[in-house]
Formats: structure tokens, sequence, C-alpha cells
């Protein structure tokens, strides 16, 4: 029994974190863990953006936004979900910062041409080759046993490619000539 008692008993010092996540927090950080002291950190953050946003609405359209805080409103996003679930009173009748308007200039995202996909079977045997496909000089993926050029009749011409190679690391040398010499 006492053995129980000290095992279930928390040393002293460690405190685990106030939203029950596993982890151990601190007096220093709200008895939070990091990471939930960090996503508290930031929902602070953008509520209190959020607020700044509605107000500057309500004060005029006439004043101009600083740069600094249109980046700012940019960079975070324009929803505050609550942590817990809504109830039906908050379902009809829904807070002010949900309600908050849009940046009048949404950023456009286009989208670059479609990329080919990678095959990924072998053009032989149908087999799934994933990222182990070989790609032959010939351009075709094939799986491990039908990647070799006599296993799946390559037509890229080895030996052409291996006498252009030869040649250029090769220079022909032709011997002067003896005649204007002697």
């Amino acid at each position: 029994m006492a053995e129980e008692q000290r095992c279930q008993a928390q040393p002293e010092g460690h405190i685990l974190c106030a939203n029950n996540c596993g982890f151990f927090g601190s007096p220093a950080t709200l008895n939070l863990c990091s990471k939930c002291y960090r996503d508290h950190c930031l929902a602070e953050e953008q509520a209190s953006s959020a607020k700044f946003a509605v107000e500057k609405s309500l004060a005029g359209p006439s004043a101009a936004p600083s740069t600094a805080t249109t980046t700012k409103m940019f960079s975070s996003p324009a929803l505050v979900l609550p942590s817990s679930s809504p109830s039906s009173s908050e379902i009809r009748n829904p807070s002010p910062v949900a309600e908050s308007p849009l940046p009048a200039e949404t950023p456009v995202v286009v989208a670059s041409p479609a990329v080919a996909a990678k095959p990924s079977r072998c053009l032989t045997c149908r087999k799934r080759v994933g990222l182990t496909g070989f790609k032959c000089k010939c351009g075709i993926t094939f799986c491990s046993t039908h990647r070799y050029p006599e296993q799946h009749g390559c037509t890229f011409d080895y030996k052409a490619v291996g006498r252009d190679a030869i040649t250029k690391a090769n220079p022909i040398v032709k011997a002067e000539k003896l005649e204007n010499k002697i």
C-alpha cells in the first residue's frame, strides 16, 4: 500500500500541465508546459490583434493603418476558435471576433503548371517500385529485376555513347610529316 502511494505521488517541485497534456509545467509559465504556453501566448496575441482590427474598422474607414499593423493582420488568422465546444447560445449569437471582416486585399496564389508525376510501376511487370525504382538511360522506370538493358530490351545505344566519350577524352594524335623536314 505504501509502495502504491509512493508511485502515485508526484515529486515536489514538479507540477503537471494545467491543460492535462501529460507534460510538466512551471509557475513561470502559468503551470503550463512549453507547448501549451506558446499556444496560449499565440491565442492571446491573435485575440488582441482581432480586437484591434475590429476597433480600427469601427473607428472609421478614413484612417489608414500603418504598415506594421497591416503585416501583423495578414500574418495571423482572422478567426479565433474557442478551446471548449461552443454552447447552443454561442452558435446562435456568434462573437464579434468571428464576424470581423477580412482584409480587402487577399493574396492571389498562382498554381504552377502540373508537374508530371514519376511513374511508380515497372513498365515490364507493372510491379510497384515507389522510391526504389530505377530509371534507365532510355528514360523509363523499372524494378530491380528489369533495370538491366538485357532484361527490358533497352533502345539506348550504349556503344555509340561509349565511342563518343572515348573520342572526346582522347583527341587524335597525328604525326608530323617528314617530307618537309628532310
